[in-house]
């Protein structure tokens, strides 16, 4: 499967090693930074791999997991409550430490041009070349960053990036050798990189990115905790299950560039209900990634759809292994949609609550995600041998639309589809 990036994209597409991080977790040679690296796109922009939400006075932002689990699962209550309290958890913190960032300093905005010790240069090197990977894998989501202050997009850059070579270890060319114990690598390398020590050139985007803004280590751990996901599960015996799997694919995505993205000065949310949106945008571009690539998941054995609805609704592994398109089948696959757009509506109430100038690429990500599932439709909920996806036309046309939306004051925003 995939995830979805900064509250926005999904790293999917195959990096292939173009960094040479999977050998260097592999085998725990040093890497080396290459900026003439020629990569290959193998999915359309906003499905970087990546493959997966969540107060009051802005209640219909946060996701309450329990009432949409229960719409179409019957999983019992302390089961679902269990996922939701952990992903809250994190969101409560990341939540305290933006909170202590717009008391010390309400609109943050740092200096990248810092020196790596007898490099001059080399930090911005490293943020340029994070910019060369986003422009090059998520086309309109890197237009979207060129409104953000020069620090900002940089810092996002570096997010995008590290996030895309995370997903890559598991779903990308070298993905059959990585094991559980080369996860285990390129966590301890995480850490260093939070301490200040980082291994390589686009580590060292990141680990001037964290050290700059108040960005916690958990959503990084948890996304490295979804790779492990994928080396140990094929199969998901509930939407709380399911729930889990995307918020550390894609979820993780929001907490982490909230703290870069920053939230608007006039905001009157709180910042829980801003991580909770994030949360929501996170996990609904990764249901959307699950639905869109059925087909594709089949083929490698998977099935990222819950074992307890599919039974609900008369369907097996088997059905989705035949690849045909029954009227059981759609109507599975209606609830599914319906499920994934419930996030969607949550997270779209949370946009303008992030700094003006961060506004346009969530936006843009969020129309054209939420797209794909129209596409769907369209292709009369065949997922199994066509794939669904946003043509040019309709992305050109969406980012004016994404760019209006972005202007408008929240208060007077219409909530509709696009």
């Amino acid at each position: 499967m995939s995830v979805a990036l900064l509250w926005v994209v999904s790293p999917n597409s195959q990096l292939s090693n173009c960094f040479g991080f999977a050998d260097s977790v592999r085998d725990g040679s040093r890497l080396i930074y290459s900026s003439r690296s020629v990569c290959r796109e193998r999915s359309s922009m906003f499905n970087c791999r990546p493959k997966k939400g969540r107060n009051q006075k802005w209640n219909a932002c946060a996701i309450h997991v329990p009432e949409i689990s229960s719409m179409v699962a019957s999983t019992a209550d302390e089961i679902a409550v269990s996922s939701e309290e952990k992903v809250y958890n994190v969101v409560l913190k990341q939540a305290a430490l933006i909170k202590e960032q717009l008391r010390s300093s309400p609109d943050l905005d740092v200096n990248p041009d810092l020196a790596l010790p007898g490099n001059l240069g080399l930090l911005s090197d490293a943020y340029d070349r994070c910019g060369e990977v986003c422009a090059e894998y998520a086309k309109t989501f890197y237009l979207g960053t060129l409104l953000m202050t020069p620090e900002r997009r940089r810092a996002i850059w570096a997010i995008y990036v590290w996030c895309r070579r995370t997903d890559e270890l598991v779903d990308g060319p070298n993905a059959s050798h990585i094991t559980p114990t080369a996860l285990d690598r390129w966590e301890s390398r995480l850490e260093d990189l939070f301490r200040g020590r980082p291994f390589d050139m686009l580590d060292a985007a990141l680990s001037d990115t964290v050290a700059n803004y108040r960005v916690d280590i958990q959503p990084f751990r948890d996304m490295i905790e979804g790779m492990r996901m994928d080396l140990r599960k094929s199969r998901y015996k509930n939407f709380d299950e399911l729930y889990l799997y995307c918020y550390n694919v894609a979820g993780t995505v929001g907490l982490m560039s909230v703290p870069v993205m920053g939230i608007a000065p006039e905001s009157k949310a709180s910042p829980v209900s801003v991580f909770d949106a994030a949360l929501a945008l996170g996990i609904a571009n990764q249901l959307t990634n699950i639905l869109r690539d059925v087909g594709e998941d089949a083929r490698r054995g998977r099935v990222y759809l819950p074992q307890d609805e599919l039974a609900q609704a008369g369907l097996s592994d088997d059905d989705i292994f035949a690849g045909k398109v029954t009227d059981k089948w759609r109507r599975f696959m209606k609830s599914q949609i319906k499920r994934a757009r419930m996030f969607f509506d949550k997270a779209e109430k949370g946009v303008t609550e992030l700094n003006a100038a961060s506004r346009w690429p969530v936006y843009a990500s969020l129309l054209l995600y939420r797209q794909i599932l129209d596409e769907i439709e369209a292709n009369d909920y065949n997922n199994f041998t066509k794939r669904a996806y946003v043509n040019k036309a309709k992305k050109i046309a969406a980012l004016p639309i994404a760019y209006a939306r972005s202007l408008i004051p929240r208060s007077k925003k219409p909530l509709t589809k696009v």
